[in-house]
C-alpha cells in the first residue's frame, strides 16, 4: 500500500488533535479535580454519581432539617412537661399540708394563696410552642390548648364519656351558720327562742363534668351502656338541691340529680353500685356556653360541636393525631404528645374544690371568732344574750368541725389524685426521653452514613491532584512531541529525490 504525503499529514493532524484533547482533558481535571465533566465521558461514573448525590441530599435533609426540628420539638415538650411536673408537685404539697389536723388560720390562708396562684398556671404549659407551632394540640398546631381570652358567647355541645371507675363518693354539705346582729339577739330574747339552723352533710356518688355551668342536652343527656336514662332532676346550684325535698338522696332512689352550677351528676347509691358491679360505661351529653381565659378547649378532649345549630357549626371528632418526622431512610419518629394524655381536665376542677374547701373552713372559723367576740362584749353580758349567742356558737362550731373534717379528708384523698396526675406526666417525660435517645442514636448513624457516602462519592468522582499532574505532563509532552514530529514530516517530499 502506497503511503502518500497527504495521508501522513492527515494522520499527523489526527494524532496532534488526540494529544491536544488529552491535554485539555487533564487540564480540566486539574481545574475541577473531577474525573469527568459530562456524562458521556464515563456513563458508569455518571450513574453512580447521580445515585450517591441523591443519597447525600436525603442525608443532608435528615441532618440539617428533620433531625434538628424533631430534636427542638422534643426539647420544648420535655421542658413543658418538667414544668408541669413541678407545678403538680407543688399542688400535691399543698394537699399534704391541708390533710393535717393541726392547721392554724395562717396555714389555711397560706394554702389558699398558694392554690389560687398555682391554679392560674395549671394549663399554661399546655400552650408551649416550637417555632409558632403548639406541641400538645395534635394537628391543630396553630391553636392554643386553652382559651386566650374570655369567650362568653362561645358554645359547645359536648359528649363526655366515663367508666365505672369515674363514679366517686362525694360529701355534700347543707345549712349555713349565721352570725347574729344585735337585732337578731334582741328578737330571740324577746320571743324566748333559740337559733336552730341545721347544718350537716350527706355522702352520695357522683360523676363530675369537665366544666361547671353546663346545661344537659335535650336528648341522650345521660346514658348508661348506651341506653338513655331520663329520670333526672335539674337544680341550678347545690344549695337549691340541699334545701329541696330530694335531699338527702335515698340509697334506693331512682332519680338522678344534676347540679348546673357545679356540673355534677349525682347518682343514688344502689344505682351507682350496680354500675360499678357490672362495670358499665356512662355518657353525659351537655351544652356549655361561655368560657373564661385559661379554660381548656373541648375539642382536644371530647367529641364535640362548636356553635351547634349555627351556620358556622364545626364538628370535632376525637382521634389520635400523631406528628411524625422522617429522621432517616424508612425511619419515622412521633414527636408530639397530645394534651389529653397528660393534662387531665380534672386537675383544675380538683384545685377549685380544694380552694372552696379552704374557703369553707376559713369562713366557718371566722364565724366562730365573730360570735365569740360578741359574747365578750359588755352589751351581751346578760345571761339571756349569752344563751342566745351560745346557740349561734354551737351551730357555728358544728359547721367549723364539718369544714375542718372536710378539708382534711378532701386533701388527703386528693393526694392520690395528684399522684395519678404526676404518674401520667412522668410517663410522658419518660416517653419523650426515650424518643430523644432514639433520635440521638439515629443522628449518630446518619452522621456516619453521611461520612461513608461522602467518601464513596469522592472516590467515584474525584481525582488526586498528584495523579492529574503526572497525567497532564505526560499528555503535554506527547502533544509537544507530536508537534515536533509533524514539523519534520513536512520537510520531506518526493521532489527531493527526483
Amino acid at each position: 500500500m502506497r503511503i502518500t504525503n497527504n495521508m501522513i499529514m492527515d494522520n499527523t493532524k489526527t494524532n496532534i488533535n488526540g494529544n491536544k484533547v488529552n491535554v485539555d482533558k487533564y487540564n480540566t481535571q486539574m481545574t475541577t479535580q473531577k474525573k469527568i465533566s459530562k456524562a458521556s465521558e464515563n456513563p458508569v461514573i455518571a450513574i453512580r454519581s447521580l445515585r450517591l448525590g441523591t443519597s447525600m441530599s436525603h442525608i443532608t435533609q435528615y441532618l440539617d432539617n428533620n433531625i434538628k426540628d424533631a430534636a427542638s420539638w422534643l426539647d420544648v415538650t420535655y421542658t413543658a412537661l418538667n414544668n408541669m411536673k413541678d407545678l403538680l408537685t407543688d399542688i400535691r404539697t399543698q394537699c399534704v399540708n391541708g390533710s393535717t389536723d393541726t392547721l392554724t388560720a395562717d396555714d389555711r390562708q397560706t394554702i389558699l394563696k398558694n392554690l389560687e396562684a398555682l391554679q392560674d398556671q395549671i394549663y399554661t404549659e399546655g400552650n408551649a410552642d416550637y417555632a409558632g407551632r403548639t406541641v400538645f394540640t395534635g394537628y391543630r398546631t396553630t391553636e392554643n390548648l386553652t382559651f386566650n381570652e374570655d369567650a362568653p358567647e362561645t358554645s359547645y355541645a359536648i359528649e363526655q364519656n366515663y367508666t365505672f371507675e369515674d363514679l366517686k363518693q362525694h360529701r355534700f354539705y347543707y345549712g349555713d351558720a349565721a352570725v347574729p346582729s344585735a337585732t337578731d339577739v334582741a328578737q330571740h330574747k324577746q320571743n324566748n327562742t333559740e337559733y336552730t339552723e341545721n347544718v350537716g352533710r350527706e355522702t352520695n356518688y357522683r360523676v363530675r363534668l369537665a366544666y361547671s355551668g353546663a346545661e344537659l342536652s335535650d336528648t341522650n343527656a345521660f346514658m348508661i351502656d348506651g341506653t338513655e336514662y331520663t329520670d333526672i332532676t335539674v337544680y341550678d346550684d347545690e344549695k337549691q338541691w340541699t334545701e329541696s325535698a330530694d335531699f338527702p338522696l335515698a340509697d334506693d332512689a331512682t332519680t338522678c340529680i344534676f347540679i348546673k352550677s357545679t356540673g355534677e351528676m349525682v347518682i343514688p347509691k344502689d344505682m351507682a353500685e350496680e354500675i360499678i358491679e357490672n362495670k358499665q360505661s356512662m355518657t353525659v351529653n351537655y351544652n356549655k356556653t361561655g368560657f373564661v381565659e385559661g379554660d381548656l378547649r373541648p375539642e382536644y378532649y371530647f367529641n364535640c360541636t362548636l356553635n351547634p345549630g349555627k351556620d358556622d357549626e364545626v364538628v370535632f371528632t376525637l382521634e389520635e393525631q400523631e406528628i411524625n418526622y422522617t429522621i432517616s431512610a424508612n425511619t419515622q419518629l412521633t414527636v408530639n404528645t397530645q394534651a389529653r394524655n397528660v393534662f387531665s381536665q380534672d386537675i383544675d376542677r380538683d384545685v377549685s374544690e380544694m380552694i372552696d374547701a379552704v374557703k369553707y373552713a376559713i369562713d366557718a372559723e371566722t364565724k366562730v371568732g365573730r360570735i365569740e367576740e360578741m359574747m365578750r362584749q359588755e352589751q351581751y353580758a346578760d345571761p339571756e344574750s349569752q344563751e342566745v349567742l351560745q346557740g349561734y356558737l354551737d351551730v357555728a362550731k358544728k359547721e367549723q368541725d364539718l369544714a375542718n373534717d372536710n378539708l382534711q379528708k378532701l386533701y388527703d384523698s386528693y393526694v392520690g389524685n395528684f399522684n395519678n396526675y404526676l404518674t401520667k406526666v412522668n410517663t410522658a417525660i419518660t416517653n419523650v426521653g426515650s424518643m430523644q435517645a432514639r433520635l440521638s442514636l439515629t443522628q449518630n448513624r446518619v452522621e456516619n452514613q453521611s461520612t461513608t457516602v461522602e467518601q464513596l462519592k469522592s472516590s467515584n468522582e474525584d481525582r488526586e491532584m498528584s495523579d492529574v499532574i503526572i497525567d497532564y505532563y505526560a499528555a503535554y509532552n506527547a502533544y509537544t512531541s507530536s508537534l515536533t514530529a509533524a514539523s519534520k514530516v513536512g520537510e520531506q517530499s518526493l521532489l527531493k529525490y527526483l
